[in-house]
């Protein structure tokens, strides 16, 4: 039984005669993606915004009737709740973001759940609250600023990284990549106002490790063929070298969005924001690691002789050199 392979092994696509159409829809996409987050901004999740968690038991019900919670909250005027099963199928946490001037009048907060958790009663009286949590502003802004502040870290230490192991060229071409993927994905959760949250932020996370190892796939691979081929010209090398791990690259990438997309549909409201950014997120990160991380090499002037120690390449221009002159 032959293997099945979705790209053959003599594939040739000449990827890097896109290169400048692929970096200017790749400048406007982030442009525009820029100009949302200034302008519409995000939809903050109660993880950065602070807000108050009611934890219920419905007793006496197999299942919790999470559909009538959602229309039963939103009712009171409060906004859209985020409900969302925990432990038995009877058992749900609802979620809700802080009312206005709760950051000025904590007892708001307070109201809030009362109203909710009476409402609640009146629906159903077997109902068991198991706790009220609250989260306030300035705990919200620490999650959010040391979610940031992650992200930067990770792609920091992913530029040194890369750095220190091949050239300074290929660090900077891994950093574009992944702030052209974190970029792209955020204008989605602008443009579409998803809800941002502690989730959205492991996504984010998960996509630049994603996009780091499939980065260092094709670096590795451009590496051995600048060894290699010395002669050969620069944009066909990195043809030669994203071809040569394309089998991989569409493989890694069909396998993870597979159960994703699947997520996406049919998977449950709680992690339908980090399913769609780990998606999407994959997607774009694959599109990036050929079309913006190998083609930048060319304009940061990497060449044949960049893996190679100086002083054999002076040795070689001087062979070079005495051949001429004879």
């Amino acid at each position: 039984m032959k293997l099945l392979k979705l790209v053959p092994d003599d594939t040739n696509i000449g990827f890097l005669k896109w290169r400048n159409i692929a970096f200017s829809i790749s400048i406007l996409l982030m442009i525009a993606s820029m100009a949302l987050l200034f302008t519409k901004g995000l939809n903050y999740g109660v993880d950065f915004i602070g807000g108050q968690m009611i934890r219920t038991t419905f007793v006496g019900e197999k299942v919790a009737p999470v559909q009538e919670l959602r229309n039963t909250v939103g009712s009171l005027g409060y906004g859209e709740p985020t409900i969302q099963r925990f432990g038995a199928e009877n058992q749900v946490s609802i979620r809700m973001k802080l009312p206005a001037g709760a950051d000025k009048k904590p007892e708001l907060s307070n109201i809030m759940a009362e109203k909710i958790v009476a409402k609640l009663k009146e629906k159903h009286p077997k109902v068991r609250i198991d706790g009220v949590d609250s989260v306030s502003g300035k705990v919200s802004s620490e999650l959010f600023s040391d979610g940031i502040m992650a992200l930067l870290a990770a792609s920091l230490g992913i530029g040194l990284y890369i750095w220190f192991r091949f050239e300074w060229q290929f660090g900077v071409g891994a950093i574009w990549a992944l702030v052209h993927d974190v970029t792209l994905t955020l204008g989605l959760f602008s443009l579409t106002q998803m809800e941002f949250d502690l989730n959205t932020i492991a996504a984010l996370l998960t996509i630049i490790g994603y996009s780091l190892n499939d980065n260092i796939i094709i670096y590795d691979r451009i590496r051995e063929n600048l060894k290699k081929f010395r002669k050969m010209e620069i944009s066909a090398l990195l043809d030669l070298s994203v071809n040569e791990t394309l089998s991989r690259t569409v493989m890694t990438s069909l396998t993870i969005l597979t159960p994703l997309v699947v997520l996406v549909f049919f998977g449950p409201d709680v992690i339908f924001g980090f399913s769609v950014a780990m998606a999407f997120g994959i997607f774009v990160g694959s599109y990036s690691s050929i079309y913006q991380a190998a083609p930048i090499l060319i304009w940061l002037k990497v060449t044949q002789d960049s893996f190679v120690p100086a002083e054999t390449v002076k040795m070689s221009n001087l062979n070079n050199n005495s051949e001429g002159v004879v």
